[in-house]
């Protein structure tokens, strides 16, 4: 009779551990598939992010010529796509989309000034591209920042937490407005 009880615990022990190691690769996975979802959507953004800057040079050159009280916008948006080339880290390259939006707003406002310039077939194609690029850019930043609200949760709640914190899971960093995208356009008449 006592092997009998021994033998009912040793299995209940074992389907209590099997259980368990079900229950760890389940949140392991989970959280692999989040921290994956996170790394492709800010690849997607990055994606984005460098046809914008690819863009620019054309757009510079295009409004060159009708621009002339602008030199400081149009300094300011080269500058901002060198650091943005040159930026390594997601802090980084958010502070040089950041300097570019605001250049590239005060750009197409200022723009109206510019009958001509307005007028302008590759200006009027670049400013559709690029706002268009602007706008896949917002979709793909909700996205990433879902993605990251979601990770984190999961990895701070109970008792996927125990789990993540095994595995040095830590929180993702949101991807944030700037201050030059959160100021109004200045455009002067």
């Amino acid at each position: 009779m006592a092997f009998g009880l021994e033998l009912i615990i040793l299995i209940v022990l074992g389907l209590v551990a099997l259980v368990i190691v079900f229950y760890v690769i389940s949140v392991f996975n989970g959280l692999v598939r989040l921290k994956n979802n996170i790394k492709k959507s800010l690849s997607n953004i990055e994606v984005l992010l460098k046809q914008r800057v690819d863009e620019l040079p054309k757009l510079i050159e295009s409004v060159k010529g009708y621009m002339k009280h602008e030199r400081g916008t149009l300094t300011e948006l080269t500058k901002a796509r060198t650091e943005f080339m040159n930026a390594k880290t997601l802090p980084e390259k958010a502070k040089a989309d950041g300097i570019i939006s605001g250049a590239l707003k005060t750009i197409f406002a200022v723009a109206e000034n510019y009958p001509n310039l307005k007028a302008n077939e590759n200006f009027i194609q670049l400013q559709t591209r690029i706002s268009g690029i602007e706008n896949e850019l917002a979709d793909r930043r909700e996205f990433y920042n879902d993605s990251v609200n979601t990770y984190n949760i999961r990895i701070q709640s109970i008792p996927d937490r125990f789990v993540a914190g095994m595995l040095g899971y830590t929180p993702e960093e949101l991807f944030k407005a700037t201050e030059a995208e959160k100021r109004d356009v200045e455009v002067k008449f």
